[in-house]
């Protein structure tokens, strides 16, 4: 009868270990075959050649012949590539390219303004404060539509959170299976604005798939998060009152417009035409010029191994994708990766009205986490000077950072590079800041 046990037992741990491995032969020929990448040395803008290792290429993921090709710039650490963190960057939008992350906020490359205009011609320059002198970071056009992201066929475009996650989950294995020597770096996901949607449940994807023993093994260990769109109810409700708390609405026009929507700022009901005409006092925008000019020239896209006719023009936030947006809240996925061995980072520029910091406040404290006696409310410093303020929460082996980032708006990288540098510098380096 022991034998007759073993036997089985055997026999069905071998046969659990034969799937396990064409599984990830299959994986492994599906990247070989639908990867390409290229080392970019030099880009029109920049003189002479690029000081640190620029990657970019495709990647194939989705159900259907790895219909929808995925782009990314991958920029090697110029501190210690083989032990640094390795990160994974997606934009906001829905539909922003990852180049706008990369060029704007925390990636190596920034635009000369003055000179530019001087010119008339996108003059690049290096940013001292990128995140790339302390982490190995890939900048993923996400989701298909997006910067260069194409699908091979029209079906390929419709997308949603659900199904962008997803494919963005695919892509990591595929890119690590593909990088091999970054393998066992610590893992970060991060993201800014609407990410805060997909960053959460990208992580609770590798989670899962962690645990469930999908190759190659993710040395997961947190996310970060800037900025951060999670929940209309808390994110959206939080822009008047911000506005009103730094001054930019007068007495008369907030008290009005608390009164007339009834303290509903999200979801007005807009048959209330006072109401609708107060809050549209409130609302505010801007847009780029050289990213688009830079990257829409041929040349640019040459040097970037763009696919020629993959994509008809390039925009840094692509409105009219066939996108669904079935994620209405990320804060369950928060709130599940609580119980996990993870960390997160969720930092806020102050004077960030589009995501006000008073609304990311609440809904992280909505967790209910605890606050050790080190961790509570104080300022933190750059160079002798308060650069924000932050909070620290934990839960078990989970532990949450909350920074805010004086003078910083959306995103908060844009107006206070140094600052954020410092903050992920240390926070990457384990130091409370």
């Amino acid at each position: 009868m022991e034998k007759a046990t073993a036997t089985v037992r055997v026999t069905a741990t071998h046969s659990k270990c034969i799937k396990f491995l064409w599984g990830l032969i299959l994986l492994l020929a599906q990247s070989n075959s639908v990867a390409s990448n290229a080392i970019v040395k030099s880009l029109p803008g920049f003189p002479g050649e690029l000081p640190f290792l620029l990657e970019t290429g495709y990647i194939g993921v989705g159900e259907l012949d790895e219909e929808v090709q995925l782009f990314y710039y991958f920029i090697e650490s110029e501190g210690q590539p083989a032990t640094d963190p390795l990160v994974l960057w997606l934009t906001g939008g829905p539909g922003c390219s990852a180049l706008s992350g990369l060029m704007y906020e925390v990636g190596p490359l920034g635009f000369d303004y003055k000179r530019s205009c001087e010119i008339q011609t996108p003059v690049l320059v290096l940013n001292d404060y990128s995140w790339t002198k302390v982490a190995n970071i890939i900048f993923l056009d996400a989701s298909v539509g997006t910067g260069f992201s194409y699908a091979k066929t029209s079906g390929g475009y419709n997308t949603s959170d659900e199904k962008s996650t997803a494919d963005t989950y695919m892509f990591l294995r595929k890119w690590l299976l593909v990088h091999p020597k970054f393998q066992k770096n610590p893992v970060y996901i991060a993201g800014d604005s609407y990410s805060g949607i997909a960053v959460p449940v990208i992580v609770k994807k590798i989670s899962d798939g962690n645990k469930a023993g999908n190759l190659p093994q993710i040395n997961l260990k947190g996310y970060v998060l800037g900025n951060p769109y999670t929940d209309n109810q808390y994110d959206l409700n939080a822009r008047v009152n911000f506005a009103y708390r730094v001054g930019l609405l007068s007495d008369d026009l907030y008290e009005e417009t608390k009164f007339d929507c009834h303290g509903e700022f999200a979801f007005p009901n807009k048959s209330d035409a006072g109401c609708i005409e107060h809050l549209e006092m409130v609302n505010q925008d801007y847009n780029y010029i050289f990213i688009n000019i830079w990257a829409n020239d041929k040349v640019v896209q040459e040097a970037l191994h763009v696919r020629i006719g993959t994509i008809k023009e390039w925009d840094r936030c692509n409105r009219s994708l066939s996108y669904v947006e079935d994620i209405r809240s990320s804060l369950d996925y928060h709130r599940n990766l609580t119980s996990e061995d993870l960390r997160a980072i969720v930092y806020s520029g102050d004077h960030d009205m589009v995501i006000p910091y008073v609304g990311t406040e609440e809904w992280i404290r909505s967790l209910n986490l605890k606050v050790p006696s080190d961790g509570e409310w104080r300022p933190w410093f750059v160079d002798g000077q308060v650069a924000g303020y932050t909070e620290m929460y934990r839960e078990k082996k989970y532990s949450l950072t909350f920074a805010t980032v004086k003078g910083g708006g959306h995103t908060a990288p844009e107006y206070k590079p140094k600052e954020c540098f410092d903050m992920i510098s240390r926070w990457f380096a384990y130091y409370f800041l």
